[in-house]
């Protein structure tokens, strides 16, 4: 093993799990360590784990994940030991790293089911500014409830994949009907996701205090939006075109049992929620987060910076929401925050609330204005925890914008 770059995203305290190839050979399962890949397909041909290990050379972490998490954070568990140890069977063996900035990334997962959360407070009041009365930015269930909406999950793609310029009906104010366009509100959306690594019995719903059980690891996403095709729409069932030509996903799944260490309280919540969404504990985490954009040819511009502990809703009281009413989840499916904003503009998560709507130009480092994307225009998701000497980050989501 090669020794690990200062502030690498992916230290011994991270082990992210994912799915790489190299030119020329297939897809299998890979743990990240500093700018390397321990390619677990070979580790797993040496006899040293008392499970199957052909679950390594799948194209999707879905087999491995089922086995539980006894299996999963065992295994881990076991390659931390196993690096940390000079005289460990993986030390001296070259043969079971790849150089990882040189390794093609796949999406980690097949994704069965894909839902999206409303759950940051300060993007919901923000959004309700815009598009109603801002004395009323909230509407009356968003306290009570994680409000959320069934997504797709066919278009979901992984990072560094482009994305194409959606069409669809537009009618701005100025409008008498609606006419057919490309999208002129291109907009990124900073979100965090978990993927479900464990099946649930349907008609059985899942306890806030079971649902770490259920929650394999977390990821960057960036759930694009087109946001003049959304407004036209969303009345009364909620987003449809204007969301479901792309999502992006890092490619790197971070354990949710190597975020420990960053746990921290949520808001408080007020009025109080129902019994079945009241939690014990520490269930938010100080997951730092920054959104960059790029254009064609010119310097990067960080637009953004947030934390994933500003959630009003937490990950257990989605999940636990999501199956009150007996609805199953299944291994792979995943679960999205929904836009992470904070209390002032530095920390907004979209150009939506960045930019008022498009009322509000900003420039970027180059000089050059936007409200909205244009074409050229890359997107960079950055996300990590510090704490002590403790770092642990989950690399990067991005994307371009084509025609």
């Amino acid at each position: 093993m090669s020794p690990i770059p200062p502030n690498s995203d992916f230290t011994l305290h991270n082990l992210p799990w994912g799915i790489f190839s190299m030119p020329g050979e297939s897809p299998r399962v890979g743990i990240a360590v500093g700018d390397q890949i321990l390619d677990m397909s070979k580790v797993g041909e040496m006899g040293l784990f008392d499970f199957d290990t052909s679950v390594f050379y799948e194209d999707v972490l879905n087999p491995f994940m089922a086995l539980g998490k006894e299996v999963t954070n065992g295994a881990r568990t076991q390659v931390q030991e196993w690096l940390r140890n000079k005289d460990g069977p993986l030390t001296n063996r070259p043969d079971l790293f790849e150089d990882r900035l040189a390794a093609t990334m796949h999406l980690p997962v097949r994704i069965g089911d894909y839902t999206d959360f409303y759950s940051s407070i300060e993007h919901a009041t923000n959004v309700g500014k815009l598009y109603r009365d801002p004395d009323n930015a909230l509407l009356p269930n968003w306290r009570h409830l994680p409000v959320g909406y069934h997504g797709r999950a066919s278009s979901i793609v992984v990072s560094g994949t482009p994305i194409r310029r959606p069409s669809g009906q537009v009618k701005t104010k100025a409008m008498d009907t609606p006419e057919f366009r490309a999208s002129q509100n291109l907009d990124f959306e900073l979100e965090m996701g978990f993927i479900i690594g464990k099946d649930s019995t349907l008609g059985e719903p899942i306890s806030t205090a079971e649902a770490e059980d259920y929650i394999f690891g977390l990821v960057l996403f960036n759930d694009w939006s087109a946001r003049d095709i959304q407004k036209w729409e969303y009345v009364p069932l909620g987003p449809f075109l204007g969301k479901n030509f792309a999502s992006s996903m890092s490619p790197w799944v971070v354990p949710l049992e190597a975020l420990e260490p960053f746990r921290i309280a949520g808001p408080v919540q007020d009025p109080e929620v129902l019994p079945y969404l009241q939690t014990e504990g520490l269930n938010n985490y100080d997951i730092k987060l920054e959104v960059s954009i790029t254009p064609k040819g010119g310097p990067e511009t960080i637009v953004s910076r947030s934390n994933f502990g500003y959630m009003y809703w937490n990950m257990a009281q989605q999940l636990a929401h999501h199956t009150v009413n007996g609805c199953n989840v299944r291994v792979g499916d995943l679960m999205a925050s929904g836009t992470i904003s904070g209390k002032d503009a530095a920390s907004y998560g979209s150009l939506l609330e960045i930019s008022e709507g498009g009322k509000k130009p900003f420039l970027l480092a180059d000089g050059t204005p936007r409200t909205f994307l244009e074409d050229g225009d890359t997107v960079v998701m950055r996300g990590w925890g510090e704490k002590g000497d403790i770092r642990i980050g989950f690399g990067v989501v991005s994307g371009q914008i084509t025609e």
